[in-house]
């Protein structure tokens, strides 16, 4: 018997029906859900009410509803990130990766930099979470698809500034350190421990009872809200701001090539007809969008977001540090407590490397006061001027005012976490 057209129209719609609510079942629950596939537990021939309740039963379900605590430090260049990601890196319970974002920008954008639009910079913020969600859940074999050339046998050489993470410079990733290389230098550590097991990598991620990761190429808060939001993470973001006049400084002393017009400018009094103005007002634009979402306060970041400036932990690291750990709900251990009295009592000398720690940190922070000629200060004011009020930074009126040494340039201001 033939079956009429509208009988088998019916039975299309209905199975396209029922693909689509397979689907939707499909990709509503964690994909790490039960993530290894097992015929005692996860059998496709058991009912489904009972493999859902023996996979959510599973130990790594658990573990990815996390007892961890995840850390993202949100900043810019030259923001004073390298030192607030030492105060996670020094803690003996939290694994530590330095700019793992790294890769994926100069993997699918390696010409970016700092003049590059917005929407230049966004391209790879899809990827970017993609890799930050791998990484909270200690799979660093993800990174593998970024390093060049590939990984062979899980192993490179290629990671980026490897040495700047603690737990990739100790047992068991490094196995060849003995008790005297307890405190290693950034390149002494590459020196020493070789190539880098990925393998034993993530091994090491999952002992450590936390993960913090330090990012300047995520441009606000608001990208990361998937992130924020997926309840297999416990993340808290941590978003660092320095003055927008203190940021230029350093970029201009730091990337000389980069910021060659700026640097003509101070030098000479004379501002060059083509100088990348989008190097500053970008920064400032970022702020001001991140912050702004902070502040006010949105339900999605409810206990996940705190604000530092990084001129307030320079004047009191130690005060600013335990209430950092106090949000975060991580007791603040010795290591860290140690590190602060040895790095931030420096000597001029000792902050050469441009991503060094040791130094004075008060002083650090005020000194493009003395940098930056008036005229370039005043145009950064007048730049910015919305973000500085923003975030409570007062602005000089005269190059006398800007190199008072009693006048403080920065407002007494509590930003309280969002709790």
């Amino acid at each position: 018997m033939q079956c009429s057209w509208k009988a088998v129209l019916l039975l299309a719609l209905a199975s396209i029906a029922i693909q689509y609510t397979a689907i939707r079942t499909f990709t509503a629950k964690s994909f790490q859900s039960c993530p290894i596939p097992n015929p005692v537990n996860c059998s496709l021939s058991q009912d489904t009410d009972a493999a859902d309740r023996l996979c959510d039963e599973s130990p790594t379900f658990s573990y990815n509803l996390s007892r961890k605590t995840h850390v993202l430090i949100l900043a810019t260049t030259r923001s004073g990130s390298s030192f607030v990601g030492q105060l996670f890196n020094q803690h003996f319970d939290v694994f530590y990766l330095f700019e793992p974002l790294y890769h994926v920008q100069y993997t699918l954008i390696p010409k970016l930099t700092q003049s590059k639009s917005t929407t230049d910079r966004r391209v790879m913020l899809g990827a970017s979470r993609d890799l930050l969600r791998s990484l909270y859940d200690c799979d660093l074999y993800f990174l593998e698809n970024y390093i060049k050339p590939q990984p062979i046998n899980h192993t490179t050489d290629r990671l980026f500034r490897r040495g700047a993470s603690k737990a990739l410079c100790s047992p068991p990733v490094c196995e060849s350190l003995g008790a005297v290389d307890l405190h290693l230098e950034e390149g002494d550590c590459v020196k020493k421990c070789g190539t880098l097991n990925l393998t034993l990598a993530t091994e090491s991620c999952r002992e450590h009872g936390h993960v913090a990761i330090k990012t300047v190429r995520v441009p606000e808060v608001s990208d990361l809200r998937a992130l924020v939001e997926d309840p297999r993470l416990n993340l808290k973001v941590i978003q660092l701001v320095r003055d927008p006049r203190g940021i230029l400084a350093s970029r201009s002393e730091t990337f000389r090539d980069t910021y060659r017009l700026w640097r003509i400018w101070d030098g000479t009094g004379r501002k060059p007809y083509n100088l990348d103005v989008t190097q500053l007002t970008t920064v400032c634009e970022d702020f001001w969008n991140s912050v702004s979402t902070g502040l006010n306060r949105p339900a999605w970041l409810k206990g996940k977001y705190m604000l530092v400036r990084y001129e307030d932990l320079a004047r009191n690291p130690m005060k600013k540090t335990e209430e950092i750990y106090d949000f975060l709900g991580i007791p603040m251990d010795s290591n860290v407590e140690r590190w602060i009295q040895n790095n931030t009592r420096g000597d001029r000398s000792s902050s050469k490397h441009k991503y060094g720690t040791v130094r004075n940190s008060a002083a650090t922070a005020e000194k493009w006061r003395f940098r930056l000629s008036y005229e370039i200060v005043a145009f950064t004011q007048h730049a910015c001027q919305q973000v500085l009020a923003q975030l409570g930074y007062k602005m000089a009126s005269s190059e006398e005012e800007l190199k008072n040494l009693s006048i403080s340039l920065v407002e007494e201001k509590d930003f309280l976490p969002f709790s």
